[in-house]
């Protein structure tokens, strides 16, 4: 973090200095774990949690030599002296209101452009490329994994110094409102919208309140800002009225990219960016020809992409959309677009194991449109390949009442996509399971087990070389560290080749 003093920390907060902490302290790190204390000029923040309350770790953190603490009460060391502090009503409240002043004090020394991010899917992908691209072009700052809420997009901004040239921010919800609080602490310059689909869906209340907090971000933007919105989803392409700020849409459709250029000719519009002759890979890594511009007889840049899935083509439009908001030229994207990969973990991270099985680990989130996006992945490179597929899958949290709708589906899809083998864990995914069941899938085809533990006993027997594994879930359930072992396995290198072993379990 730049350096201030807890004087100005606490202005900025509307918090109280304790008796024992100096004023001048100059602060320059800020962490909530009391583990992450990195010594004398560290703020440790005393967050109340769902399982802990950071203020029983306070005499750790100044252990570890943390130099003050941000905390919601007083409280005091063994010896009964209080300790060194800046209070407030609302730890996390706070840090959002540091951030906000850290985003003012950067803005104020020199020319920086902030870059939100939000979508119910590809968001962390879409961060991950962006910040590769502008990294080439300047001092460039971006979430770790993926912090986007309201510890997250603070804690990212406390990692920007004041020569910061770009700030991108990824920006998650689970409730209306919550984009609007992240763009009100980070004033974004340029909003990407990637999607709306049925992450949260249970909090939200809906699909429609999902879409009216996503839009919050572009709702944000003043006349001087850019609109990043995908003009192949509807809600999406609706946000266009929501915003002062003018839109440059991106498309992997043939239709979208005409309805965008349509939309550019007549001043509804003032770019876009679109994929020309999208095909894939024998990886199925998006091959196409990048169109940056406002018209359609903008120059192409063929390009080459390093990740698993079709579906990253918007991830890579959006990027690349956002990178010439920002001043990038096209040819310069183009080039760093090309060949580049995943840099977060358990995004269609693919391992290749000595006895020819990959394992795609794709876990660290799940939704309805993200599964079947990596189911229909997984399906194109069994077929392509002629190899046996599995889709490890378990439970997408936070769909309140669509649960078991939904999970339904999902495994409806798994037949219809043909995929050889389907291993269902845990008793949260089981409609997942039954719904495969009901589909037409059954005897050795469809398998469920209660566990993370059966599951990886149950594969270390069943799986073959040359077998292609899709191991997916939502975060909480548990599954990436599952593909983590399943790639990391001690197994004898085969011999044989991908259809020496690969049988077909379907007619």
């Amino acid at each position: 973090m730049i350096a201030l003093t807890a004087a100005q920390i606490a202005e900025a907060v509307s918090g109280t200095l304790s008796s024992t902490l100096d004023p001048e302290t100059v602060l320059v790190h800020v962490t909530p774990d009391s583990r992450e204390v990195v010594g004398e000029g560290t703020l440790y923040v005393a967050k109340p949690g769902e399982h802990a309350d950071g203020h029983d770790y306070i005499d750790a953190a100044l252990a570890a030599g943390a130099s003050a603490v941000l905390a919601e009460r007083p409280t005091q060391d063994a010896d009964g002296a209080a300790h060194p502090a800046i209070l407030v009503a609302d730890a996390v409240l706070a840090m959002g209101a540091l951030a906000r002043e850290v985003v003012r004090r950067i803005r104020e020394h020199s020319p920086t452009t902030v870059i939100g991010i939000t979508g119910s899917a590809g968001k962390t992908t879409t961060k991950d490329l962006l910040a590769a691209l502008l990294s080439t072009q300047g001092p460039t700052v971006a979430p770790v994994g993926s912090f986007n809420g309201e510890v997250g997009v603070p804690l990212t901004v406390f990692r920007a110094a004041l020569d910061t040239r770009y700030l991108v921010v990824e920006m998650g919800a689970d409730h209306v409102g919550n984009i609007a609080y992240l763009c009100d602490v980070v004033t974004p310059d340029i909003g990407v919208v990637l999607m709306v689909g049925t992450a949260h869906a249970g909090s939200f209340g809906g699909v429609e309140n999902i879409a009216k907090t996503k839009g919050e971000l572009v709702e944000a933007l003043g006349p001087d800002g850019v609109a990043v919105l995908n003009r192949d989803d509807g809600r999406v392409a609706a946000m266009a009225s929501r915003t002062q700020a003018p839109v440059v849409w991106f498309s992997t459709e043939e239709s979208g990219a005409a309805a965008a250029a349509e939309d550019v000719a007549a001043g509804r519009a003032s770019g876009l960016s679109v994929a020309r002759a999208l095909t894939a890979d024998a990886e199925e890594r998006p091959v196409f020809d990048l169109q940056l511009g406002a018209d359609l007889d903008a120059p192409r840049h063929a390009v080459r992409a390093g990740l698993t899935g079709l579906h990253h083509a918007h991830n890579m439009l959006a990027a690349a959309a956002a990178a010439q908001a920002a001043g990038m030229d096209p040819a310069d994207i183009a080039r760093g677009l090309d060949g580049l990969g995943p840099t977060s973990r358990h995004r269609m991270e693919r391992s290749e194991r000595a006895d020819g099985v990959s394992i795609i680990n794709d876990a660290y989130n799940a939704n309805p449109e993200s599964m079947r996006a990596a189911l229909r992945t997984l399906a194109t490179l069994g077929r392509s390949s002629g190899r046996r597929t599995w889709a490890v899958l378990g439970e997408m949290l936070e769909l309140g009442d669509a649960r078991i709708r939904e999970h339904t589906l999902v495994g409806e899809s798994v037949v219809r996509l043909n995929i050889s083998q389907l291993l269902v864990v845990g008793a949260g995914a089981r409609p997942l399971y039954i719904g495969a069941m009901n589909e037409g899938s059954w005897g050795d085809e469809a398998h469920f087990v209660d566990d993370v533990e059966q599951a990886e006993a149950f594969l270390a027997e069943a799986l073959q070389p040359g077998d292609i594994v899709l191991v997916k879930s939502s975060n909480g359930v548990g599954l990436a560290a599952l593909g983590d072992r399943l790639a990391a396995a001690d197994v004898t290198p085969s011999t044989a080749s991908p259809s020496d072993t690969t049988k077909e379990t379907r007619p």
